[in-house]
């Protein structure tokens, strides 16, 4: 049912000249899907508030509540003839509706609120659909659409997810807007969340990595001694619920799109008033977090290749303009002691050797323990184009180790072909208890970081590379059959006998 659905509103959005891309009909679809959830969770809260004797005050007022301007209903259920469409529908909806429900951002008690939700989601993005009756279509079409039962919120947040990776794989967006499932679920479960965890990620994007830890977190519950659930079922609490609602999730992004696109999908996966902050969060100086800024746990893929403007770099005591080596600043800085970090990041961060990158590896190897590099194949981002590398670290000693795992996939990754869960269980398993095999090995970095005449002579060293070569792995050479160098040999006689016939041709001339 959803899935079709979609389909049908991404062909009525392709006739309006308002819609001219695959971003612009997620950023329509979404506002729209939103004020349907909306009104279908105000129904659950209206009968759980019935069958306990209590009084349920809606958050919208009677005009703009869904089921009287989107969807007025005949007595057999079907949508009023007479429901708003055309110009009225549009003028409506830019005019009232949407002033209406950016107010809720000055109105509403704490940010951590739906209500704020709401304020922000209608303050930062515009209805685009430029015919009254395009959006007429849509709108009967999503209220056709039922967020009731788990199984149907469950559906929900999946596809929502499928349009965000189309957006990825609509071109040069791939990176910026979806990170494979698959990779961020791995990162996760190496990482290893607790439920009372604080998790960060200041590039928050669509906000994968922040579902996927809330489901990991929600199916797993508080565990017994041994990390797994009681019985083999989550054991949370009222309490625990509230954490994972309220207490647990922080992100914050700078575009306004991926910034709205971010809160819808951690709404449509459960979480009803995500804290996700619209804000650049490198214009934040370092000096300024202080042990209340931070957190337990980071979880990130920030932007690559991105630059920053000498202003902002002022913020970093190792500047750069490359956005990436600013993040990682960001996430060693704002992290607890004891806390733990998976992040994306390009491979070249390992080998590059200009001075800040070097700075910069040198304070990931002294300010924290750099465990785990995991190198993956390029293919993983579609439309990417980079290669990239996962660094698994934990802030407060010094790296001794660092375990590399090299994954060599007998495929090329694209868009037909992506990255599965199946690809990285070698990689789950050996994590572990970091195994040598011929895709993993171990580095010793500790005489890096002490000061001795052996280390100071090697260049290497100095600039603490970090680059992935598998010492398991021999290069192959590819050797050239007898034929072939026979022919090449025959090729350079002919060009040198050209030439000293050219030769002897000028000196005839003298």
């Amino acid at each position: 049912m959803f899935e079709q659905t979609f389909k049908n509103i991404d062909d009525i959005l392709h006739k309006d000249a308002g819609c001219g891309s695959e971003l612009d009909y997620v950023e329509q679809t979404s506002w729209i899907l939103f004020l349907k959830y909306l009104s279908d969770l105000e129904k659950d809260k209206q009968t759980a508030a019935l069958l306990t004797g209590k009084t349920y005050t809606t958050l919208l007022d009677n005009s703009y509540q869904w089921s009287v301007w989107a969807a007025p209903k005949l007595d057999n259920g079907n949508i009023d003839h007479n429901a708003m469409t055309g110009d009225d529908l549009v003028d409506f909806v830019n005019e009232k509706l949407f002033p209406y429900l950016k107010k809720f951002k000055t109105t509403a008690e704490h940010p951590d609120t739906i209500e704020y939700k709401i304020g922000e989601i209608f303050s930062e993005l515009k209805n685009r659909i430029q015919s009254g009756y395009n959006l007429r279509e849509v709108i009967n079409l999503i209220d056709q659409l039922r967020f009731r039962t788990h199984a149907e919120k469950h559906e929900m947040s999946h596809l929502y997810e499928s349009k965000i990776q189309n957006m990825g794989n609509a071109g040069r967006n791939g990176g910026e807007y979806y990170t494979p499932r698959p990779l961020i679920r791995t990162i996760v479960k190496v990482v290893d969340p607790k439920i009372g965890d604080t998790i960060y990620d200041g590039a928050v994007g669509s906000a994968g990595f922040l579902c996927e830890a809330f489901e990991y977190l929600k199916s797993r519950g508080r565990g017994d001694l041994n990390g797994r659930p009681d019985n083999g079922r989550p054991n949370l609490s009222t309490k625990d619920t509230e954490i994972l609602q309220k207490k647990t999730f922080f992100g914050k992004e700078k575009k306004s799109l991926a910034y709205i696109i971010g809160i819808m999908n951690m709404i449509f996966h459960g979480i009803d008033a995500p804290n996700i902050i619209h804000t650049n969060t490198l214009a934040e100086n370092l000096s300024d977090i202080q042990e209340k800024d931070r957190y337990t746990v980071v979880l990130a893929n920030p932007p690559f290749g991105g630059k920053e403007r000498a202003e902002v770099q002022q913020n970093f005591p190792i500047k750069t303009g490359e956005t990436a080596s600013l993040f990682l600043q960001h996430f060693i800085k704002i992290l607890k002691a004891g806390g733990k970090a998976g992040v994306v990041i390009k491979n070249t961060f390992l080998s590059n050797t200009d001075n800040a990158t070097v700075a910069i590896r040198k304070e990931l190897l002294t300010a924290c323990n750099l465990h785990t590099v995991l190198d993956l194949p390029g293919g993983v981002f579609s439309g990417a184009g980079v290669k990239t590398v996962v660094l698994f670290f934990e802030k407060g000693a010094p790296t001794q180790k660092v375990w590399y795992y090299q994954l060599n996939l007998d495929r090329n990754l694209g868009k037909t072909n992506s990255l599965n869960e199946a690809d990285l269980a070698d990689f789950i398993e050996l994590q572990k208890t970091k195994a040598d095999s011929p895709n993993s090995w171990s580095v010793d970095v500790s005489e890096w970081l002490i000061p001795s005449s052996a280390s100071l002579k090697s260049p290497e060293n100095q600039t603490y590379d970090l680059s992935v070569k598998n010492p398991n792995k021999k290069e192959e050479v590819t050797l050239r059959t007898p034929q072939a160098i026979l022919e090449e040999m025959k090729a350079l006689d002919k060009e040198s006998a050209l030439i000293m016939d050219n030769i002897q041709l000028i000196i005839d001339n003298e």
